[in-house]
């Protein structure tokens, strides 16, 4: 509860900002000013949560039943094997098929975003290329983060100038420190924007300051950022971002939506009202709990969430019970 405080308290300034915004100030958020983007990533994506069977198998009729249900939600688009997707326990040639599987399922008016990234460029670059012949649209790119030590700014651009270089589809940055121990530089991204097939950052980080410089600094490119988690949504759309990648999104899509066409129609005090009732729910399920705590929560609201892939273990019946508490008390359940 006092992590959620803490996020809660380092949105107060923004929230407090638009709440006493005047009248003309409070309008539909306007894209900064640069060039039309090549592809459009406005909007709200889910990092799709992968199903398992009770014996470990990825379950593929279960994908398709949450995919069936997603489609009448109003997503920009999926992204496909990110980090609640447990794609570090994943076979190749399963990453291969949740793709296709994805992709066969989705509308072409939907967006497809898979991971790609691995910790050497050529592992990294034949997966993209697998990625793409498999139906994905966007090469969603993790840093490498092993031997972190020596992944510096310059590191870091080569290995992505790289990707971008021999990828046939356009690549999207991916930032999550929190699992990688690795942040990637700000000037790394300001570099990294004039390649003309990286066109956006998926930022797990919550440093509004940074996302906001990363949308200044990049305004002249063909180049988007995207909020990385639903606690900090209204807050980074209100410094410029483009869309999100929450993984709330697996479990109150709607929602997340509504926040969304909230934000782009100018209702702030609507959004701030909206945002406030997510932080909670989602600090349970990406910090605080986890995948395993975002599997449970799936299932309360009618998806499969089934079990996680070891050595990530089911919660404890206290932790369910303090995570069905957490959504009940912001009147999710």
């Amino acid at each position: 509860m006092a992590r959620s405080t803490r996020l809660a308290s380092s949105l107060w300034p923004t929230l407090a900002a638009l709440r006493w915004a005047t009248p003309r100030q409070c309008r539909e958020i306007n894209t900064p000013q640069g060039p039309e983007p090549s592809l459009d990533l406005r909007g709200i994506f889910p990092p799709l949560a992968t199903p398992f069977s009770p014996t470990g198998e990825v379950d593929y009729a279960q994908l398709e039943g949450n995919l069936s249900r997603y489609a009448s939600i109003p997503f920009r688009g999926l992204v496909v094997l990110g980090s609640n997707g447990e794609y570090p326990y994943l076979a190749p040639h399963e990453r291969l098929e949740v793709v296709s599987c994805v992709r066969r399922a989705l509308s072409r008016d939907h967006l497809l975003l898979a991971g790609s990234g691995c910790e050497s460029t050529q592992a990294t670059i034949k997966l993209t290329v697998s990625m793409a012949e498999a139906g994905a649209d966007v090469a969603l790119v993790v840093t490498p983060c092993y031997y972190r030590g020596a992944m510096t700014s310059a590191a870091l651009v080569h290995h992505y100038t790289e990707v971008g270089d021999a990828s046939p589809i356009p690549v999207v940055l991916y930032s999550v420190p929190a699992n990688t121990g690795l942040d990637l530089p700000t000037e790394a991204v300001v570099t990294l924007a004039q390649h003309p097939n990286i066109i956006g950052i998926k930022d797990s980080g919550g440093d509004i300051t940074r996302m906001g410089l990363m949308v200044h600094k990049t305004r002249q490119e063909d180049f988007q950022v995207l909020a990385g988690s639903a606690g900090f949504l209204l807050a980074s759309y209100a410094v410029g971002a483009s869309g999100g990648v929450c993984a709330l999104a697996n479990i109150l899509g709607d929602p997340l939506c509504q926040l969304d066409r909230l934000c782009r129609k100018g209702q702030w005090q609507e959004a701030c009202d909206l945002q406030h009732r997510l932080i909670e729910p989602n600090t349970a399920v990406t910090r605080r709990f986890g995948v395993p705590g975002l599997k449970k929560a799936m299932e309360w609201f009618g998806y499969y969430g089934g079990p996680c892939r070891a050595p990530l273990d089911p919660l404890s019946p206290a932790q369910v019970e303090e995570l069905r508490n957490t959504f009940s008390t912001n009147g999710w359940l």
